[in-house]
């Protein structure tokens, strides 16, 4: 009887160990991810999904799609060389910054796989892709942290339970299932062997999927890389200070940084008891924040500085942007909130199935407020990060028990070549973590960046490393530029105008609508230059108000478009140097742009007053009251822009 009922089971199990072992993985080829993107259309790249199992355990069961875009090599070599990129988080998509990898180095001779991890991006099912949004929303409002915490756990539960309700099994969004999905995509596009590149929290995945398929892999690049999960929320604080430490040394040792922004430090904690005694209300786009008003609480200003740290351009402008908090200046801290909000770009059901089942189960809050004590005056940790413990811990009730920290142990033994970048600054995955993974593997490099934050491998001198790595994956990777750079260009010398910033996301944004009056004043301010000089070098007989009013129209209409285009040559020539320094002005070397405006107005008051005074002397009062109106019409653009203010 017992012989006759294995027999019964092994028939039962068959079939599912059977498709678990040979099911073929396809491609399901799509036209593109972007169909109004022109550029991408005319580029060679592989669209489509991937159809896997939710469950890897229940292989029959229920599926979800991996999105997948796979950017052909230039070269037409039989070996593409491929890189898969896998992005951090959790919670981020790849395939939305595919524009990073059109012209990467790497794609001469390698195909670039970028996919969207299950429940993120264009993966499909969609989690909750709102949620981020909701986040700013809250944190816009003028209340304590405790309250945050409170509504960011509402907010979040109502995910869970809406993907609940639709049956998804948020247990199995983790990195045990991505790398499985990996092998799986590794296995559709029918390579042999990848280079798998990660960054930040995809440098934990990454060392997961090495581990659990080391035959997988050709080469691992680790991009400021996770060394311990369990020690990710523990050092937070420390690893954020320890960051922003080195800020206030290098500024203090740069003499230009230093007489600006002199006690840099105490400006900062000063700060942030001004924050908690007097939060900051700045009025905002209302596609940003619906109620069009988002109030700075000292919370909401450490984690902007911790932001800021992640960035190499924007580590020059943190001295500045602690100064502006302090000042309390709503002009540019306004035009911040769009910056501020790109934090919250995740996909953040995804990132609590990762974070909940992965990270914070092996994290202490405790340890993560016994880190925080060591540093009385910043008051508290990040509470940005300290919620994750309250939302965790309400995400996972009735949740099977959590498996523990995911087996690495392997990783010792591969012989594989292996890159690590780490930043000096970064203030998430520290330069330790670098060091720490480096002597993790047998074949490693490490790559020092000075005066980089996060993901330095991004840098144009870290994206030429990667690419002659995974070229030559066993030559050590030539870092002399890297190194000789290794001093923080603080931003000193600054004119700030709010107008600016609002002047550029107007250019950068470019609607032909709202430009279309203020192009058409620009043309009939032009062409009235040159039909009054003429009208004044030609026609000598012309009346003497006439006179008097021309010349001053051709000087106004001179002021005005040399003004118009002063700011955009200035605006260009400061994106080139730090595209951040908008947020706050221009440099003082433009000064003079915001005294023309002036002048330009005042003149254009001056002729249209002495049209009104002197029209019954005027001639062809219905083309010179035109020519007022345009000059006038430069002028509100330059009211609503914030040139006046």
């Amino acid at each position: 009887m017992k012989k006759v009922l294995s027999l019964f089971f092994l028939v039962l199990i068959l079939p599912a160990f059977a498709f678990a072992q040979t099911k073929a993985f396809k491609l399901e080829k799509v036209k593109t991810f972007f169909p109004e993107d022109k550029q991408l259309s005319q580029e060679n790249i592989e669209w489509g999904y991937l159809t896997v199992p939710e469950n890897w355990d229940k292989p029959t069961g229920k599926t979800v799609k991996i999105a997948v875009a796979v950017l052909k090599s230039s070269t037409k070599s039989k070996d593409s060389n491929p890189v898969v990129y896998i992005d951090g988080g959790p919670g981020s998509g790849g395939i939305e910054g595919i524009w990073a990898w059109l012209d990467h180095p790497l794609r001469k001779n390698s195909d670039i796989v970028l996919f969207d991890v299950r429940g993120t991006g264009r993966s499909l099912p969609k989690f909750c892709p709102d949620l981020g949004k909701k986040f700013l929303e809250i944190l816009a409002k003028n209340q304590n942290s405790t309250q945050d915490e409170q509504q960011k756990t509402i907010a979040s539960l109502e995910c869970k339970q809406d993907l609940l309700n639709r049956n998804i099994d948020i247990s199995v969004y983790n990195s045990k299932s991505i790398v499985k999905d990996l092998n799986a995509l590794k296995s559709a596009l029918h390579y042999d062997k990848w280079n798998v590149y990660g960054v930040s929290y995809g440098t934990y995945t990454a060392q997961v999927y090495a581990n659990d398929f080391p035959q997988d892999i050709k080469s691992l690049t680790l991009d400021s890389s996770i060394s311990d999960i369990s020690e990710y929320y523990n050092n937070n604080t420390a690893n954020y200070m320890g960051s922003l430490k080195k800020v206030f040394t290098a500024c203090e040792n740069d003499p230009d940084c230093n007489k600006q922004y002199p006690n840099l430090e105490e400006a900062y904690y000063e700060t942030i008891q001004k924050l908690e005694k007097k939060p900051i209300t700045v009025k905002v786009d209302n596609r940003i924040i619906s109620s069009g008003m988002f109030t700075y609480n000292a919370e909401d200003f450490k984690i902007a500085i911790q932001q800021s740290l992640y960035q190499k351009r924007l580590i020059e402008v943190i001295p500045l942007l602690i100064s502006e908090f302090n000042k309390g200046n709503k002009n540019t801290l306004s035009s911040l909130v769009a910056a501020f909000s790109g934090a919250l770009g995740l996909d953040y059901g995804q990132y609590y199935c990762v974070s909940c089942n992965e990270a914070v189960p092996n994290n202490s809050i405790s340890e993560f407020n016994k880190d925080a004590r060591n540093y009385k005056a910043l008051k508290g940790g990040l509470s940005f990060y300290k919620s994750d413990f309250v939302v965790c811990d309400k995400w996972n009730l009735g949740a099977n028990k959590q498996s523990g920290i995911n087996d690495l142990s392997n990783l010792s033994k591969l012989t594989i070549p292996v890159l690590v970048f780490a930043g000096a600054f970064d203030p998430i995955t520290p330069a330790l973590n670098g060091k720490i993974t480096f002597e993790r593997f047998k074949n490693a490099f490490l790559v020092n960046a000075p005066i980089s934050g996060h993901t330095p491998g991004f840098s144009i001198v870290g994206v030429q490393i990667a690419e002659r790595f995974i070229k030559n994956p066993f030559q050590r990777p030539d870092t002399k530029e890297l190194d000789s750079d290794n001093k923080v260009h603080f931003v000193t010398g600054i004119k700030i105008s709010g107008g600016i910033s609002n002047f550029a996301n107007s250019i950068n944004e470019f609607n032909l609508l709202f430009f279309a009056p203020f192009f058409t004043a620009l043309i009939i301010a032009l062409l009235s230059i040159f039909i009054f000089a003429y009208v004044l070098i030609r026609k000598r007989e012309e009346k003497t108000p006439d006179k008097i009013l021309l010349a001053l129209i051709i000087i106004t209409s001179l002021l005005g478009i040399f003004t118009i285009i002063g700011f955009v040559l200035a605006v260009n020539s400061t994106a080139e140097l730090n595209f951040y320094i908008l947020a706050f002005g221009v440099p003082d070397q433009f000064n003079y742009l915001f005294i023309l405006q002036w002048i330009f107005i005042a003149f254009t008051l001056i002729c249209i007053l002495y049209f009104l005074l002197k029209i019954k002397h005027i001639s062809n009062t219905g083309v010179v009251a035109t020519i007022l109106f345009s000059l006038l019409l430069i002028g509100i653009y330059f009211q609503y822009w914030g040139f006046l203010f």
